[in-house]
């Protein structure tokens, strides 16, 4: 397949963990990759070489999705090298830390913070790549999370700016029909660095083993098992949309 008549896809927040594991699964499955870094530029790199050592164009741009003007910098950058926008991954995000009985350990400006990350930089996203992936039809695949399904999570602001993520999903799927189909993944726990350094060696171990525990098969999530995930949406799922996909193992199901 020409380099140049390959589909093209954006991962936001795709210099480590989920989102490069979605990045390097679109290279090696015929996709040119636009890879979104914040403040990880090295990682960045690092996946755009992988992604090319599996053949694709792959391009690092650094973005903050909670800033509309670098959102349509993402969907210029991959019009300009590459004409079309196929598929986006809504996969950038960030948290704080709090007990949710803690109410005071909260203020407004941590849920704008989260907010604007998890929620209005999907939203800003989405309207930035539409009128090109308009034109040749597409997939938008939101990486929500079971926090925004049943209240638990690294806080109450996380869970509920993950919650409003789904309304966002629902809300497009009904509107960008009938050329672009959207839906989410709802991750439970996931292996990695990224959490580890946020509830720190020990909580991460306990909060593992819980889900380890919890979960019917025994499993928590891996990035490779999201992305698998992901592309299910991303690239299959022709007739779907609107939908939300929980993956925790079956750690949530009721007794």
């Amino acid at each position: 397949m020409p380099v140049k008549k390959r589909r093209v896809i954006i991962v936001t927040g795709s210099s480590s963990g989920i989102g490069a594991a979605v990045a390097r699964l679109a290279a090696g499955r015929g996709y040119n990759v636009l890879v979104n870094y914040n403040s990880n530029r090295a990682g960045a790199d690092a996946v755009v070489a992988e992604c090319r050592a599996l053949g694709a164009e792959a391009i690092a741009v650094g973005a903050d999705v909670a800033d509309d003007g670098d959102c349509r910098k993402l969907a210029a950058a991959a019009e300009e090298a590459w004409g079309r926008i196929d598929v986006l991954v809504n996969n950038a995000g960030t948290t704080k830390l709090c007990p949710h009985s803690d109410l005071d350990g909260l203020d407004a400006e941590d849920f704008h913070r989260l907010y604007a990350v998890n929620s209005i930089g999907a939203f800003q996203m989405i309207r930035a790549v539409v009128p090109v992936m308009k034109q040749t039809g597409g997939s938008i695949v939101n990486v929500a999370s079971v926090a925004g399904l049943i209240g638990v999570g690294t806080s109450l602001a996380y869970a509920c700016s993950k919650a409003a993520l789904l309304a966002i999903n629902k809300s497009m799927a009904r509107n960008l029909g009938p050329e672009i189909r959207v839906n989410a993944v709802c991750p439970g726990f996931v292996e990695g660095e990224w959490l580890q350094g946020l509830l720190g060696e020990e909580m991460y171990g306990a909060v593992k083993g819980h889900y380890q525990t919890r979960a019917s098969t025994g499993q928590v999530m891996t990035p490779e098992t999201v992305a698998e995930n992901i592309w299910f949406f991303a690239d299959g799922a022709p007739n779907v949309t609107g939908e939300h996909l929980l993956m925790d193992g079956g750690a949530t199901l009721p007794y």
